[in-house]
């Protein structure tokens, strides 16, 4: 049964669910603005971990961000901004020596440890361990003037509190994508508890990763290096890992402008600008760490001892485990030889996918226009286009891809994003602007 809210329950003007990058961004957005024009925006962020984190299991040493540290929470935005990533390197007291590392790509750790830096100055909006269960329309005179998110605080079941609200920002991030069928256990993993399940081997045989993309190789990198007497068979269906588009002209498909350009195509030309630039985002892998692998996999050829077993045009078949191991069978697409490796374990490097937004929305959902093939409507400033009946916002940070491009939901749009998003929040919140968010055609 959905909890509801008292009749005088305090009305926030924004409620964010999830706090990651996105969220904390716009949190950035909205004091800035504040501090800018001196109209305050209530806002609460609501995040089911208990502390404040961004792909912690593949934080592995030694590996970088693959966007410039100029596309932090800010900088695209606002360089002023004291949030910025070089703020943070100055109060940490390393900005000379960033300087002097010559790189515009700061390992993942240290990036990291940057936006928990900035997300540290928001400990009073936001409430960890707070799980969003259900969104309930508040419909007073048959339109919906307010949102009831039921939210379960600690992991308790039987304790739910409400955060009422006129704006819902979400920003759930991405979930794990398995092969169909597969089951994850003890020897079995999804790529992102990668360092979470590793403290755990004692000693492996061998080691099996599944997947072509940056994750697969980055896994089968710091398995080699780290498990210095195991074999590491990785997995995929390509003959090679493939390079990602990184070069200057490719990489203006993640300008902001590009958002404005994607939106206003037509359909045919979104379909086709997706197809040309999927090879700057999705199952390719940076050169560097291709050479790298191919490095060490011919040097071992050549010393006589192949622990770096690279099964290429390959797919697996079926997989078993117990207690003591799990097995894999690997066919060979070209011939249908079928092999069958007894591991310690097996790691699914096989990519994430947006959180649906609908399955957070529940009944609000049903207030939102779907397009033609299906998904949902979103308007430039990253609304979810609603009936008439909805007099509240909901808008999405993620999960907009089809309708604003391959950029707009990476980190390379974050800064740009989030500040949209609060300019049309807070331009809405005034009294000329507490009409409907209706589509008007």
């Amino acid at each position: 049964m959905p909890f509801h809210a008292p009749s005088d329950a305090h009305v926030h003007d924004l409620v964010g669910i999830g706090f990651g990058p996105s969220n904390l961004a716009l949190a950035i957005a909205l004091r800035e603005r504040h501090e800018r024009t001196g109209q305050a925006v209530d806002a609460v962020f609501l995040d089911k971990q208990p502390a404040f984190g961004w792909h912690r299991g593949m934080l592995i040493e030694g590996a970088t961000m693959q966007v410039s540290f100029l596309k932090d929470l800010v900088t695209m935005r606002n360089p002023a901004s004291g949030f910025g990533f070089l703020s943070y390197l100055r109060e940490r007291g390393r900005l000379a020596d960033f300087i002097n590392h010559k790189t515009l790509f700061p390992s993942r750790a240290e990036f990291h440890d940057y936006l928990e830096w900035a997300a540290a100055a928001f400990a009073d909006q936001v409430e960890y361990g707070s799980e969003v269960v259900a969104v309930t329309p508040v419909v007073v005179d048959g339109a919906v003037e307010y949102l009831d998110v039921v939210v379960r605080q600690g992991g308790c079941s039987d304790e739910l509190t409400t955060r009422r609200a006129r704006n819902l920002v979400v920003a759930a991030g991405l979930e794990p994508v398995l092969p169909d069928g597969a089951v994850t256990g003890e020897r079995i993993w999804h790529s992102e508890e990668l360092l979470d399940r590793v403290s755990g081997l004692r000693d492996p045989r061998r080691l099996v990763v599944v997947g072509a993309g940056q994750s697969g190789a980055e896994v089968t990198d710091y398995l080699h290096r780290t498990f210095t007497d195991a074999e590491v068979c990785t997995v995929f269906a390509k003959y090679g890992f493939t390079p990602a588009d990184d070069s200057s002209f490719a990489n203006r498909i993640f300008d902001p402008g590009a958002v404005d350009h994607f939106f206003t195509a037509p359909e045919e030309v979104k379909r086709t600008l997706m197809d040309y630039h999927r090879s700057t985002n999705y199952s390719v892998v940076d050169l560097e760490l291709i050479d790298e692998l191919y490095r060490r996999h011919y040097q071992e050829k050549v010393q006589g001892r192949e622990r770096l077993r690279i099964m290429n045009a390959s797919r697996v078949t079926d997989v078993e485990s117990d207690a003591s191991a799990v097995r894999v069978a690997v066919e060979f697409l070209p011939t249908g030889e079928r092999t069958v490796l007894e591991a310690d374990a097996l790691v699914y490097a096989t990519g994430y996918r947006p959180c649906d937004p609908l399955t957070l929305l529940g009944e609000a959902g049903e207030y939102c226009v779907r397009r033609p093939e299906g998904g949902l409507r979103v308007e430039r400033d990253y609304r979810i286009a609603t009936t008439s009946a909805m007099r509240c916002g909901l808008y999405l940070q993620g999960a907009t891809e089809h309708t604003h491009g391959i950029g707009s939901t990476l980190l390379s749009n974050t800064a740009i994003r989030a500040g949209e998003i609060a300019d049309s929040v807070a331009e809405r919140l005034g009294a000329q602007h507490r009409g409907s968010y209706a589509v008007h055609n």
